[in-house]
């Protein structure tokens, strides 16, 4: 009997331990861990000095507007009627998404755009800067005191893995940091490894795959944590999703422990 009963408490206290460590803890679900932070007066400050020094790939689509003195000559550019440009759009094609890309200017496999009295301009590695300077000197050769202005058309982000809404997004703004592109897609869940999010950059001769944790306050300083227009944000599970819990299940716990005293009760008033 009391070999019995020692299995009896050795499994309870197997099954006990298993729902536990399948539980996924807090440490893993916060961002911004600073052993710092612990105290709630405490402030720090992170560095990380925002540029937007993005070179233009074939693919991209460029929005550009001429203003003039000449009414007639900034007609002549703009012909197609102001764009919307927001702040923030979520996935899918909207009319709006339809209207920038229609509107605006791709760039071609060669690098190139066709722009009116200008004729084709290569600006492929340039940023939106550079491409802008150099289609103001050639109108200004044309007519004097114009402005040009030149936004890219569509930043396009596409997040997989463990978000709540998985997808390509449309951002309608010069740069968005990681926070702002996981909130797009509804936020990581309670599964996603912050500490190994992956981010692939496209590249001129390719893509490039960096690491970034997300747990880590560090990352407001990383270079990474604002992003590149077509970056793709995976967000690997955790190993623990194939049988884990996102909170203890202490339900579950009470249930299994009730079960186990009464099977106990039944055999100690049996073999009596």
């Amino acid at each position: 009997m009391k070999k019995l009963l020692f299995r009896s408490v050795l499994f309870a206290a197997v099954v006990v331990a298993m729902v536990m460590t399948s539980c996924v803890s807090q440490k893993k679900i916060l961002y911004l861990q600073k052993e710092q932070m612990i105290d709630s007066i405490t402030s720090i400050e992170y560095q990380n000095k925002r540029s937007f020094d993005y070179k233009v790939q074939p693919g991209d689509n460029l929005y550009i507007r001429v203003s003039s003195m000449d009414k007639n000559f900034s007609e002549f550019f703009n012909s197609s009627g102001n764009t919307n440009m927001g702040t923030v759009g979520g996935g899918g094609n909207s009319s709006g998404n339809a209207g920038i890309y229609l509107n605006g200017f791709s760039v071609s496999d060669e690098g190139t755009i066709n722009f009116p009295y200008a004729g084709t301009i290569y600006v492929k590695d340039l940023t939106i800067d550079e491409i802008q300077q150099k289609i103001q000197n050639i109108i200004g050769e044309y007519q004097k005191e114009t402005i040009v202005y030149v936004k890219l058309g569509l930043f396009n982000l596409t997040i997989l893995g463990e978000v709540s809404r998985p997808g390509q997004y449309q951002v309608y703004q010069s740069d968005i940091n990681l926070f702002q592109a996981l909130a797009l897609a509804g936020n990581a869940t309670d599964f996603a490894n912050k500490k190994n999010v992956k981010i692939i950059h496209q590249t001129t001769e390719g893509s490039q795959i960096v690491r970034v944790n997300i747990n880590d306050a560090d990352i407001l300083s990383n270079p990474q944590y604002y992003l590149k227009p077509n970056d793709i944000i995976y967000v690997e599970p955790l190993g623990i999703k194939r049988y884990g819990f996102t909170s203890v299940p202490y339900s579950t716990i009470f249930a299994a422990a009730s079960l186990l005293i009464t099977v106990l009760t039944f055999f100690i008033i049996t073999a009596d």
